[in-house]
C-alpha cells in the first residue's frame, strides 16, 4: 500500500507540474549560464507565479533581434530580455511588442519613460585591461599603441553596436578615421561578449570591450584585484538593458507578472553579482562592497534611441569598410 499511495502521489505531482504555466523567455547566452542570473531569477520567480520559467539562450543581445525578425509573430517568446537601448527603435518597429503598465522609481542616470520596455540594468562600456598595463586614455591614443585588443560584432553583439555608438558620438564625422587607426589593434571581432572576454583572459589581447563594472567580478568573485578598467577622456556610452513582452504572448498576464519582477527587490538583488552590471532599481541593500572601487566616467555619452538605426548604418558601413582594408 505504501508504494500505492507513492506512486499515487507522484502520479498527482506530475500532473500538477504539467498543469503549470509555462512562461518563455528569449535571452542572452551569458544570462542563462550556471555563472549568469538566469538560475537565480528563474528559481525565485517560478516561487512567486507557480509557473514553469523557461529560459531560452539565443547569442548575444543582437542576435536576439534578428531571431526575432525572423520568427515573426509565430515565435514561441513571450518575454524576450535582453536588447538595449541602441535596439529600442528597431525592436519597436517590427510591432512585436506590446505596452506595459510596469512602472518603477527607477535609479538610473538618464529618466525612463518609454512605455514598451522595462530596464532592468545598465552600466558604461569600457576597455578592461590588467591592472599592471599602460592605459591609454582615448581611442586616439589606443590607435596610435600596439595594443591588441578584442571587440563583439555590432551585427550580434550589443556591446559592439554600443562600440560603434560611442566612436560615432566621440568622434562624428571623424569616426573612419578612429576606426582605420584602430585597425590593425584589434585582434579579432566576435560574435558576443563571452567569446571576446574568454580570448581576454586566454592572455590572447591586452584589452577587451566590456564594461567598467567587470573589474567587480573578478574582485568579488575571485578575490582578484588585477583588473582594471580604462577611463576614457571622450566619456563613456552607456547602455541600458530592457525586458519587453511579445504581442502574440498567450500568457499576457503572467509576461506582465514577469516584467514587474524583474524590477522588484528580489529580482534587482541578484543582478549585481550574476550579471555584473548597475540596477535599474537600487536594491534594499545598496550595491556589493567592492562597487565602490569601480571607476565612474566623468562624462557618458548616449543616443537618442529615435536617431540610433540611421547613425547606425553609417557606422556600420565605416567599420566594415576600416576593417576590410
Amino acid at each position: 500500500m505504501k508504494y500505492l499511495a507513492l506512486a499515487a502521489g507522484l502520479a498527482g505531482a506530475s500532473a500538477a507540474y504539467a498543469q503549470a504555466p509555462e512562461l518563455t523567455v528569449y535571452t542572452y547566452d551569458s544570462f542563462v549560464a550556471d555563472w549568469g542570473p538566469g538560475p537565480a531569477i528563474e528559481k525565485a520567480f517560478e516561487e512567486e507565479c507557480g509557473c514553469d520559467l523557461n529560459f531560452v539562450g539565443m547569442g548575444d543581445g543582437a542576435a536576439l533581434l534578428a531571431r526575432l525578425k525572423l520568427e515573426g509573430a509565430r515565435t514561441d517568446a513571450d518575454v524576450v530580455l535582453g536588447l538595449d537601448t541602441s535596439l529600442i527603435a528597431a525592436a519597436k518597429e517590427t510591432g512585436l511588442f506590446q505596452e506595459s503598465d510596469v512602472s518603477a522609481q527607477y535609479d538610473l542616470p538618464i529618466a525612463w519613460d518609454d512605455e514598451v520596455f522595462v530596464p532592468y540594468d545598465w552600466g558604461y562600456f569600457a576597455f578592461v585591461h590588467e591592472d599592471t598595463l599602460d592605459a591609454p586614455a582615448n581611442f586616439r591614443a589606443l590607435a596610435d599603441s600596439d595594443l591588441k585588443i578584442v571587440i563583439q560584432d555590432p551585427r550580434s553583439s550589443t556591446p559592439g553596436l554600443g562600440l560603434l555608438m560611442w566612436v560615432k558620438q566621440a568622434y562624428g564625422d571623424e569616426a573612419p578615421a578612429i576606426w582605420e587607426g584602430l585597425a590593425d589593434n584589434i585582434v579579432t571581432v566576435t560574435k558576443g561578449w563571452s567569446e571576446a572576454y574568454g580570448l581576454f583572459l586566454e592572455g590572447e589581447a591586452d584589452m577587451v570591450l566590456s564594461y567598467t563594472t567587470s573589474p567587480a567580478y573578478h574582485l568579488i568573485a575571485e578575490e582578484d584585484s588585477s583588473k582594471a578598467a580604462a577611463v576614457f577622456d571622450e566619456g563613456h556610452y552607456m547602455q541600458i538593458e530592457v525586458a519587453g513582452r511579445l504581442a502574440a504572448s498567450d500568457r499576457p498576464d503572467l509576461a506582465e507578472q514577469f516584467l514587474r519582477f524583474m524590477v522588484s527587490d528580489a529580482a534587482q538583488s541578484i543582478l549585481p553579482t550574476t550579471n555584473w552590471m548597475y540596477p535599474a532599481v537600487m536594491p534594499e541593500g545598496g550595491l556589493p562592497e567592492g562597487f565602490e572601487t569601480l571607476v565612474e566616467p566623468e562624462k557618458a555619452l548616449l543616443i537618442q534611441t529615435e536617431a540610433v538605426p540611421t547613425l547606425r548604418d553609417e557606422a556600420l558601413q565605416e567599420w566594415l569598410a576600416a576593417l576590410s582594408r
